[in-house]
C-alpha cells in the first residue's frame, strides 16, 4: 500500500516524498522516497512531523489507501481553490458501487451521505495552525463526544439536531484555521477507501 502512494504521489507531480516511517518500511521503500521521518511512538507527534516536512505546499496522503491511483489524486487536487485547505469527499452510493459489500466508510451530514477521503492538500503557510487543530483531532479520535465537540458548541447543537451541514464545516475550519477550507464534493472512492480494521484489511487484500 505504501509503495502505491509514492507512485500516485510521483505521477501526481510531487516534487519531493517524505514518509513518517519505522526501520522496516525504510528498508523496503527508502529508495523510492527522497526523505525518511522517523516513527515516533506518539501519534501526534507523528501528524507534527510530518506537517513540518516542507514550507511549501503539502500534499498529505495516509499511507493505508488500497486503491489510490494517480488519476484520482490528480482529479483532487486540481478542484483545490489555490490557497484553500482541501479534502475529497465521495458520493456514499459511488462508493458503495465501486467497493460492493465492503465495511461501510459512509456518514450522513445533513442531507448528504458522503465517505471522507484520507487525502489532504495544505497550502504553504498553513502548516503551524493545522498543527494544532490536528493534534486535537488525533487525541480525540476514539471519542464521538470528543470529537463532534472539536466543532464548537453551536455546531455540536446543530450536528444533535441533524442540521450539520458541509458548509457548516468549511466555515468553522476556516475561521479555525485562518486559510480557506474546502470539502471537494465527488471526488473519486479510491481516496477514501482506507484500512481502519481486520475487515478492510481483508477485503482490500481480495479486491486490490
Amino acid at each position: 500500500m505504501l509503495e502505491r502512494a509514492i507512485d500516485a504521489a510521483r505521477q501526481a507531480g510531487a516534487q519531493c516524498v517524505a514518509v513518517v516511517c519505522g526501520e522496516e518500511a525504510r528498508a523496503k521503500c527508502g529508495h523510492l522516497i527522497d526523505r525518511v521521518i522517523p516513527e515516533h511512538e506518539d501519534g501526534a507527534e507523528n501528524v507534527r512531523s510530518a506537517l513540518r516536512a516542507f514550507e511549501g505546499d503539502v500534499v498529505y496522503l495516509s499511507s493505508d489507501l488500497p486503491f489510490i491511483n494517480v488519476g484520482a489524486l490528480r482529479d483532487f487536487l486540481a478542484r483545490v481553490p489555490c490557497g484553500a485547505i482541501g479534502m475529497p469527499l465521495a458520493d456514499a452510493a459511488a462508493y458503495e458501487s465501486r467497493f460492493p459489500a465492503a465495511p461501510t466508510h459512509a456518514t450522513v451530514i445533513g442531507h448528504e451521505r458522503i465517505a471522507n477521503g484520507s487525502v489532504f492538500m495544505f497550502p504553504a503557510g498553513s502548516a503551524t495552525n493545522i498543527i494544532k487543530v490536528a493534534e486535537r483531532f488525533f487525541n480525540s479520535r476514539k471519542s464521538l463526544l470528543r470529537m463532534a465537540a472539536l466543532l464548537g458548541p453551536q455546531l455540536l447543537v446543530k450536528y444533535a439536531f441533524h442540521k450539520l451541514r458541509i458548509d457548516d464545516i468549511e466555515h468553522r475550519a476556516a475561521a479555525v484555521l485562518d486559510f480557506p477550507a474546502r470539502a471537494i464534493r465527488d471526488c473519486a472512492p479510491e481516496l477514501c477507501y482506507d484500512i481502519d480494521d481486520v475487515d478492510d484489511y481483508l477485503y482490500a487484500c481480495e479486491h486490490a
